[in-house]
């Protein structure tokens, strides 16, 4: 699966449809909420993806915010999407915040919670932008456990006549083929120390879409990995515009790059556009398997380093927007040295 794909986190928000007071900010950590608080918020959640685990729809709608139940089909579909991988998984809520937005005249624009528990350094940033009307909200996130694909589900929760509903349901994998956002972001920083740049590149990728569970939370943590992952700048790897690389004295204009896990381990899925002579070759499987490899080669020669952070290659040459030819090779198969280990395998 692309990693795109795999870490687009379905999800739904509540959105305000009005330009919003500015709000205040006050936010309760976990530690903080007292015993009943802090069980009743547990008690809803395991509840909200109890009904998902279940298929219980019907269930989940009516213990949504009547302004996000009129619009359920975005919460369906996520719903959908996540059951049949939780069905038999166990539920812990991993984290709780709850939070206070209400109007006030010297608060900043926007709606920002600074979630910090007594004597700590440890802020946990909520940033819901101008999206968030007033009122009393929770963060809750949950983790599903004990089967093959683990996820992490976070769902923000509006108090609604006195009871907590779902305003906001997102959910992505705990895991990448087999290993947490910790060891990628471990294995990523020996990357870029090495100077294995495109390996460190989609190492701390991987890694950061798996630390966060939604785009709108930040901590000391998070913002230092990110900043740790905007310090790698790889050359040739076409992540705005389409790039150049050379190969055996041919061009070769790649023009995108992923992960992949199409296959089961961790690969590097490339895609290049082939010109007219390049494509003439392929319409040939012996020069169009000569050509894809020879590319292979001069990419792992340029750029070491993936050896060790991949399975295998799958390179595919393209033009006017089909695919001209495919393969997919092991590294211990594309000439040019001996093959590491491989995440997945």
């Amino acid at each position: 699966m692309n990693m795109g794909r795999m870490f687009r986190a379905s999800g739904w928000l509540l959105l305000a449809a009005l330009a919003l007071p500015a709000l205040g900010q006050t936010c309760t950590t976990q530690g903080q909420l007292t015993s009943a608080e802090r069980q009743q918020l547990m008690q809803v959640a395991e509840t909200l993806v109890g009904e998902v685990q279940s298929g219980d729809l019907a269930g989940l709608r009516n213990n949504t915010l009547p302004a996000i139940a009129n619009q359920f089909s975005g919460i369906a579909n996520s719903a959908n999407t996540l059951r049949p991988l939780i069905a038999q998984a166990g539920l812990t809520v991993d984290a709780l915040f709850a939070f206070d937005a209400q109007p006030s005249g010297g608060a900043a624009p926007g709606a920002q919670f600074f979630c910090s528990p007594p004597n700590s350094t440890m802020t946990v940033v909520l940033n819901f932008g101008n999206n968030l009307p007033p009122g009393k909200y929770a963060l809750a996130v949950v983790h599903a456990t004990g089967v093959e694909k683990p996820q992490q589900i976070s769902l923000v929760l509006a108090q609604d006549a006195g009871q907590w509903k779902l305003a906001g349901f997102f959910a992505k994998p705990l895991l990448f083929a087999g290993q947490d956002g910790v060891w990628y972001w471990s294995r990523a920083r020996q990357f870029a120390q090495q100077h294995d740049d495109w390996a460190a590149y989609f190492y701390y990728k991987i890694a950061t879409a798996l630390v966060l569970p939604v785009n709108f939370l930040s901590s000391p943590n998070t913002d230092k990995l990110q900043h740790e992952a905007s310090q790698v700048n790889p050359q040739n790897l076409p992540t705005q515009a389409p790039a150049m690389f050379q190969a055996n004295g041919n061009q070769y204009e790649l023009t995108h790059v992923d992960t992949t896990t199409e296959l089961g381990p961790l690969d590097l899925a490339i895609h290049y556009n082939a010109d007219d002579a390049q494509a003439a070759q392929l319409r040939n499987p012996a020069q169009a398997r000569q050509q894809v490899v020879a590319l292979m080669s001069a990419i792992l020669a340029t750029h070491p380093g993936l050896r060790q952070a991949f399975h295998g290659l799958w390179v595919y040459a393209d033009q006017n927007g089909s695919t001209l030819f495919a393969l997919e090779l092991p590294m211990n198969q594309i000439p040019g040295g001996g093959a590491g280990s491989a995440v997945g395998e």
